[in-house]
């Protein structure tokens, strides 16, 4: 005699996106349009944010055309490095705020997507980011619609800081699309009733 199975239906309230990890009601994947921009950026993420659904370097990552998402971390493993390409620019709040994008413009930008005590932790023990020449952002408003605290005055989420960069190096187009996004998430998270 056969086994009498269930009947398939809705997937589970729970159940995950498996490109965006937000659950599938909320889920931002058809809000993501393709974001080309000249200068390439580079999320290196801690393995802890992996899979945190409130991971906007993940959503970054999947808007910005040329893009590279590198996990930084994990327990067993090489640990992760950047490869050297001229023109390379950590974002970091080191030194005096840029106003103005630098000359010649970064060809690439390098944001670390973590904690911050993690994301210091990441600076000092990686390699490859001793010697960049570091874009610190001017101090932002933080909104009060936020996926996480900010821990401090001016301290934004990954994707804002990318927007931020970008808008100074290229314009307003790529970031105010990637500030949408981050809207986009910031809403469907609250509305869910996560906060």
């Amino acid at each position: 005699m056969d086994p009498i199975t269930a009947p398939p239906g809705p997937p589970d309230a729970g159940t995950r996106c498996p490109a965006c990890l937000l659950v599938l009601r909320l889920c931002m994947c058809a809000e993501i349009s393709p974001v080309t921009t000249r200068t390439q950026v580079v999320i290196l993420r801690h393995v802890a944010e992996q899979f945190r659904a409130s991971n906007t370097g993940r959503i970054a990552a999947m808007a910005l055309a040329g893009s590279e998402l590198i996990d930084h971390g994990r327990p067993h493993g090489p640990p992760a490095e950047l490869s050297p390409a001229p023109g390379t620019w950590l974002v970091w709040p080191e030194g005096p705020p840029a106003h103005v994008a630098p000359s010649p413009p970064p060809a690439r930008l390098v944001f670390l997507d973590a904690t911050w005590h993690q994301a210091r932790r990441m600076r000092q023990r990686m390699p490859s980011l001793r010697g960049l020449p570091v874009l610190a952002l001017p101090i932002a408003e933080v909104p009060a619609a936020r996926l996480r605290e900010s821990p401090g005055r001016g301290r934004v989420s990954t994707i804002e800081a990318i927007a931020a960069a970008l808008r100074l190096v290229e314009g307003e187009a790529p970031a105010a699309e990637l500030e949408r996004l981050f809207a986009i998430m910031v809403e469907r998270a609250h509305g869910s009733g996560r906060r």
